[in-house]
């Protein structure tokens, strides 16, 4: 059985094919800079070389179709006909609370998701758009949406309720939802192998450390607490994006920099966070190179970042009244030598005690706990996609 995974934003889409069988990638590819002059098709077999091809791509459709004739193409495809793609799994970032788990995309869904756009206006149009053009192309394959939110709705009330008026939440669904689930819910399982433990009888806390971040506690395999919030502006400092700030600061910089909702919104998403307090960067890897050179701006977007890391996870434990691992996935987390040693510096207290020489990985696997520390530091890649993958097999076989 061979499974496509599409994950469509604004103006790109990423796609992997999966054979099931192994769960081995057969083809990984992006279609980049839809509607702009000039757009990109990158394809990459598994098994032979890199294809790129330049050209005006003015929609999802025509980059669907690009896709499609990457994956069947003569020279550098991996399947001889369209039947060959048994399934089609989508990422979806905001489910609301209309979807806790993963679901079989019908007409009926569409119209639930169209009546998500008004509490995720950035993310859950160009999946819309995304699965409109899949199913248009592929009108004989069914279709699976797995939502980024889907897994953090076991939070109790307490924890994702805002402190205004209930009506607000009544009338426009204001409420905490959580993303990136779908990376918290593997990596957590996975962490559980490494421990070889039931899932059921561990407190994790997982770290997804990237351009976005966002951290997740996991108690008995069930999201109680992400760091995002309505949006995935809450929480952690990131990238670009700010964090948890003062409301009040808001109106503040409106009325003194004389900018509208829409470029403040712009503002908090795409010039703030590390890159707005260092100056330099959004990348961690030019922050790093940065502070060892002296810029003493770079150096504090770093302690900034990892000190708020270090909150979260001092009032995730609090919350779940224990800790048996925590776990580092991401780009940032799965890489970031320097990151994981300073969110782990000073958390004693916690028993996290890391392994400095065995902090010296990346990309893979690994424990890099002290051997008589009580609570387990682990390195996870996240794989997203496979886990897309695995729901819509579930889902189709089920149906």
């Amino acid at each position: 059985m061979k499974v496509l995974v599409i994950n469509c934003g604004s103006s790109s889409l990423k796609y992997q094919l999966f054979n099931m069988e192994d769960n081995s990638v057969l083809a990984k590819g992006l279609v980049e800079r839809i509607g702009l002059e000039v757009g990109m098709l990158k394809h990459q077999p598994i098994n032979n070389n890199k294809v790129e091809v330049s050209e005006k791509i003015p929609n999802h459709r025509v980059a669907v179709k690009m896709m499609l004739d990457a994956l069947l193409d003569k020279n550098h495809g991996v399947v001889k006909n369209i039947s060959e793609i048994s399934a089609v799994g989508h990422r979806v970032v905001h489910g609301a609370e209309k979807f806790s788990d993963s679901v079989k995309i019908t007409d009926e869904v569409m119209d639930v998701l169209k009546e998500c756009v008004a509490i995720a206006p950035l993310h859950n149009p160009p999946n819309i758009i995304g699965i409109e053009a899949a199913r248009d192309m592929l009108p004989d394959v069914p279709m699976v949406g797995v939502f980024d939110t889907a897994f953090h709705q076991t939070m109790p009330n307490y924890a994702y309720m805002y402190g205004v008026p209930y009506e607000l939440y009544e009338k426009y669904s204001v409420r905490r939802y959580g993303f990136h689930g779908t990376s918290h819910r593997f990596v957590s399982a996975e962490a559980a192998k490494m421990l070889e433990k039931s899932i059921e009888e561990l407190n994790i806390i997982t770290l997804h450390l990237g351009n976005g971040s966002s951290i997740t506690a996991v108690k008995n395999g069930k999201s109680v607490e992400n760091s995002m919030g309505f949006t995935p502006l809450e929480g952690i400092i990131m990238g670009t994006r700010c964090g948890n700030i003062d409301p009040a600061i808001v109106p503040f910089i409106m009325e003194q920099e004389g900018i509208s909702p829409d470029q403040m919104n712009n503002y908090l998403n795409k010039k703030c966070g590390v890159y707005g307090i260092s100056g330099v960067s959004s990348d961690f890897r030019d922050l790093e190179d940065a502070a060892k050179n002296g810029n003493t701006r770079a150096e504090l977007a770093l302690k900034m970042f990892s000190y708020q890391a270090k909150k979260f996870i001092g009032s995730y434990v609090a919350a779940m009244n224990g800790l048996d691992a925590i776990v580092f996935t991401g780009g940032i987390g799965e890489n970031s030598i320097t990151m994981r040693q300073m969110i782990c510096e000073d958390m004693d207290y916690f028993g996290i005690k890391i392994d400095e020489q065995k902090n010296h990985v990346r990309g893979k696997k690994a424990d890099i706990s002290l051997e008589d520390t009580k609570t387990k530091i682990l390195v996870i890649p996240t794989n997203e996609e496979l886990m897309i993958a695995l729901d819509t097999v579930s889902l189709v076989k089920t149906a």
